[in-house]
């Protein structure tokens, strides 16, 4: 069922942008009285699942779920047709138009993406609010989990101060930082270090399992979240919810000062202090020679940490007024990330094009559960990475129909049809060969 749940959320929000990007294109052909004969929600080839003609334009579903597209008469487009080409241009047609005019209506699909992504973002922010960890309010610092962090030179309870210069407001914010960054600052035992990110630092977090990317993480108490009936403490006397807060007599705040405990009392009897609602009790534990006590921890959620009085969780709450500068700014963020992201891409040292995805990706993103929140926050993301990709200057997208739009209008002179048909066969092929790689490394993860 939660694999049926992401397709269904994955193709309802492709439908979404596919059609108002087509329908940015459009508006504005009608408008400026350019024959629209074709307006599809994914390609037909051969055949459609459905279609219907209104007026001059068919409107129709295809069978082929990598996209849409609306034909504009007197356009050389994905349809590839050059018949209409070769005959005298009819007052209705594309080419026939001014050149501000198709300038507008190419860059129409864009402009109502990026104005999609605004929109929910404001309306993200008008209804829910923010709620976020502040990255001061990790008095003893991050929790250092695996070797990816401490190749980073990271340690548990480093406080990371900057990351390429900017202040680090909210500790949410850091993995994506660390993604996109160059160096960063950090405070350790009252001294100020700063520190290189690998160039490659990229390349080994896409190598790592899907569910083991988490490099830092907030420290933590240990809270008893089960004993397996096969530990051989179950029956010590520990129960479920109990948080440990000392051993051998030692205060501890945190999980990790726990198991660096356990690691030089292996093999031997440990005397733990757990908290049990509102008592404390003193529990005898036998610790392997491994260093393991024999049971599962977690449970905890921010909330719960905040209520421990381990964090301070923020949250803001908008006004519809307010949501509207708040919404600009975080799409302006998200826009300003992919591009930090698309750049480490171009760069082959990161390994950075090993973490491009097709629709395996883009589809594995959404929740196994229906949630709207998570659902319109990926929706609102994707709108601003399509308005982004369409307007790359590669001909067959709309950016490689504006650059040649431009020309025209500063040069005064109009690339011939042939030469926009010879350039839509090479800008066809360019993306075949890059969603043939990104759907190819899907494969290629989903095998691994």
């Amino acid at each position: 069922m939660e694999i049926f749940i992401k397709i269904a959320q994955f193709i309802l929000s492709l439908s979404i942008l596919i059609v108002l990007h087509e329908l940015g294109h459009f508006i504005p052909a009608k408008l400026f009285k350019t024959k629209v004969e074709k307006f599809y929600l994914f390609f037909d080839y051969k055949f459609s699942l459905f279609k219907k003609k209104i007026g001059e334009t068919v409107y129709g579903i295809g069978w082929i779920p990598l996209g849409g597209y609306v034909k504009i008469s007197g356009m050389i487009d994905e349809s590839m047709d050059t018949e209409q080409m070769k005959e005298e241009p009819k007052p209705w047609e594309f080419r026939s138009k001014p050149a501000w005019q198709r300038l507008i209506i190419m860059l129409g699909g864009v402009t109502v993406n990026f104005l999609l992504g605004i929109f929910i973002y404001i309306l993200m922010l008008a209804v829910w609010g923010e709620k976020y960890i502040p990255n001061d309010s990790l008095a003893d610092g991050i929790w250092v989990t695996d070797d990816l962090g401490k190749e980073l030179g990271l340690q548990t309870g480093d406080k990371i101060l900057t990351v390429d210069g900017e202040k680090i407001e909210r500790f949410n914010s850091l993995p994506m930082e660390f993604i996109n960054g160059n160096h960063f600052t950090v405070q350790r035992n009252g001294e100020i270090l700063e520190k290189e990110i690998p160039v490659d630092f990229i390349s080994k977090l896409i190598d790592r399992d899907k569910d083991d990317r988490n490099f830092l993480l907030i420290r933590q108490p240990f809270v008893i979240a089960k004993i397996p009936d096969t530990s051989w403490n179950v029956n010590s006397g520990l129960q479920p919810k109990d948080m440990i807060t000392a051993v051998n007599g030692k205060s501890v705040k945190y999980y990790d000062e726990v198991t660096e405990i356990l690691d030089t009392n292996k093999n031997s009897t440990v005397t733990f202090t757990v908290k049990r609602t509102n008592e404390t009790k003193d529990v005898n534990l036998n610790v392997n020679e491994e260093g393991k006590i024999g049971v599962v921890s977690g449970g905890l959620d921010i909330e719960d940490l905040e209520k421990l009085g381990y964090y301070q969780l923020n949250t803001i709450k908008y006004s519809f007024s307010e949501a509207i500068p708040a919404g600009f700014n975080k799409a302006y963020q998200t826009l300003a990330n992919y591009i930090k992201q698309f750049k480490k891409i171009l760069n082959p040292n990161t390994g950075a094009y090993k973490g491009l995805g097709g629709f395996i990706t883009i589809g594995s993103i959404f929740p196994a559960e229906w949630d709207w929140q998570a659902f319109l926050s990926i929706t609102a993301f994707l709108s601003i990475m399509l308005g982004f990709m369409n307007l790359l200057p590669i001909p067959a997208l709309d950016g490689g129909h504006v650059v040649f739009t431009l020309f025209e209008m500063i040069s005064g002179k109009k690339p011939s049809d042939k030469f926009l048909e010879y350039a839509q066969i090479v800008g066809f092929i360019v993306l075949i060969s890059l969603l043939l790689f990104a759907n190819g490394n899907d494969i290629y993860r989903l095998f691994k």
